[in-house]
């Protein structure tokens, strides 16, 4: 059994523990050691698959076709290593194995209750991802604020682990916020305070106290958050605000963080080789050269809708010295006047679901075609990339997805026979890592280098092969199919500076030191194009 790092939060949400829980993470990887990480949400629901963006963010799928949390796909980026279903643990999926037990029989006639039952549940999805991975350090961050009441059966469950495991095997981190009061230009210590005490009512004291602030803590200020919580001086880390994420490692790091985590572990403080990141960071600041790219979706307002496909641009602008500059379009807007796709260097309409203006991406879609501007669908964008093109240039004027007219004469974008019967929404899409084949001389072999790839989805509708001759005749190249050439995966337009479309999602995979190639190959066409 590997050692234990928990993170818990206070004072209120937001405030980066996912952040703090991945960066923690490579710096422990990069001195050698194996790790993993898992996210708590403590909600009912059993996945993150069923919620609007506006209630969670973007819904981040694991390769083996969980829906989860986006701080998974953050753990994903700076891990540089796939994660699985078993690093995501919701109230939702205890409550759902506990209940099957006892719907079976397996507690023998007992009254089943929050302890031990469903305590004893929590401790052991929370070793689950160690034992299969064969990790030496798990990091469990806590989501939800400390007090909230949904989160007491895991700080229960927690205090219980503590007690069970040797001492050297568990290290609790606690994240609260320090306030800066403006009337005084003080930084305050009263919210810390206050919720180190709630923590330590439910049996929990923490090892380290991490301050998010925006000031930088004096020595004072350390002494007294130290006095009052009772950690020692050094285990209160600054976390102070900083202009990117990936900034974080490097920050925690020179708080010799990682080295303190070590020592509470009794595991050696072996030396780290950050040389790659610092890079990476250096050529992120650096990046000078701004393209202007469009994203044209449902949730424009919400920026943590999209936020895998914001990480890759920065990942494909540092690997180019490039800065990409977002310019963020509601699809409505669209409809209203597609004048707003003016100016833009590029184009990108990313996943979504619903009827809502679909019809504005239709239209961003058909404008990047006319307008030889470099297009990137990504999943619907895929798919109303397909519908534009049949509209506007093969001849089916009212083509269309059965997904927004069921009744449409020619449903380009159709239901798979097999999804037809299915009534239920949670974990009936196709998800996680497919196999696709690329067609010998297409661009996107070429971009890729390879002949097979392996890519994730979340999605219920495809190409309907009924149109793929009429739609190929008319010059729209199915270039991506899968293994049995049931499924179209990528299409794209010759002749065009870069029009590609992908029914799956490639900003899953991007990595800071790994850039996805298509992401990487369409904002080096934008800024050649801009410049």
């Amino acid at each position: 059994m590997g050692k234990f790092i928990f993170i818990t939060g206070g004072v209120l949400s937001g405030l980066g523990k996912g952040v703090v829980a991945a960066s923690l993470g490579y710096l422990l990887k990069s001195r050698g050691y194996r790790v993993t990480l898992q996210k708590i949400d403590p909600y009912l629901n059993v996945d993150a698959g069923t919620m609007n963006p506006y209630e969670h963010g973007e819904v981040f799928v694991t390769a083996d076709g969980k829906e989860c949390d986006l701080d998974i796909g953050r753990y994903e980026r700076f891990l540089h290593q796939d994660l699985s279903a078993s690093n995501y643990l919701t109230t939702g999926q205890v409550y759902w194995n506990v209940i099957q037990r006892e719907r079976r029989g397996d507690y023998l006639g007992k009254t089943v209750q929050i302890i031990p039952h469903i305590t004893e549940e929590i401790k052991r999805l929370i070793r689950r991802p160690v034992e299969e991975s064969g990790a030496e350090i798990g990091i469990v961050e806590v989501g939800g604020t400390v007090g909230d009441i949904e989160g007491l059966p895991y700080l229960e469950a927690l205090r219980q682990l503590r007690d069970e495991l040797p001492r050297e095997d568990t290290c609790f981190v606690h994240l609260t916020y320090i306030p800066l009061l403006s009337t005084t230009g003080e930084l305050k210590t009263k919210p810390t305070q206050h919720s180190v005490k709630e923590l330590r009512e439910v049996g929990i004291q923490p090892d380290f106290i991490v301050a998010r602030t925006h000031l930088p803590l004096t020595p004072d200020i350390r002494r007294k958050i130290s006095l009052f919580c009772d950690v020692p001086p050094e285990h209160v880390i600054e976390d102070r605000d900083l202009p990117s994420i990936y900034e974080v490692p490097l920050a925690l790091e020179a708080e010799a963080f990682p080295h303190r985590i070590l020592d509470v572990l009794s595991l050696p403080a072996r030396p780290a080789d950050l040389t790659a990141w610092e890079d990476f960071v250096e050529r992120l600041v650096r990046a000078d050269k701004p393209v202007r790219i469009g994203i044209v979706g449902k949730y424009v307002e919400l920026h943590d809708a999209y936020i895998s496909i914001i990480e890759a641009f920065q990942h494909a602008g540092a690997a180019l010295g490039t800065r990409v500059e977002i310019s963020w379009i509601p699809s409505a807007a669209v409809e209203e006047d597609i004048g707003v796709l003016r100016g833009l260097a590029g184009i990108l309409v990313p996943g979504g679901f619903g009827e809502r203006g679909v019809e504005g991406k239709i239209l961003a879609a058909d404008y990047a075609r006319r307008e030889g501007i470099p297009y990137f669908g990504i999943c619907l964008g895929m798919q109303v990339a397909v519908i534009a093109f049949a509209r506007y240039a093969a001849g089916l004027p009212d083509a269309n997805s059965t997904e927004f007219d069921p009744d449409t004469p020619h449903p380009v974008i159709d239901l798979l026979p097999e999804q037809r019967h299915l009534r239920a929404k949670g974990g009936t899409m196709r998800l996680g890592a497919y196999p696709a084949i690329l067609k010998e001389g297409s661009r996107v072999r070429g971009i890729y280098g390879s002949g097979e790839i392996s890519e994730r989805h979340r999605h219920r509708y495809e190409f309907n092969l009924d149109y793929l001759e009429a739609l190929g005749r008319a010059g729209l190249e199915a270039s991506g199919l899968s293994p049995d050439g049931r499924l179209v995966e990528i299409v794209e337009l010759s002749g065009h500076p870069w029009y590609i479309g992908v029914q799956f999602h490639p900003e899953y995979t991007s990595r800071p030191l790994r850039p996805h190639p298509l992401f990487v190959d369409f904002v080096r066409i934008c800024a050649e194009r801009s410049s």
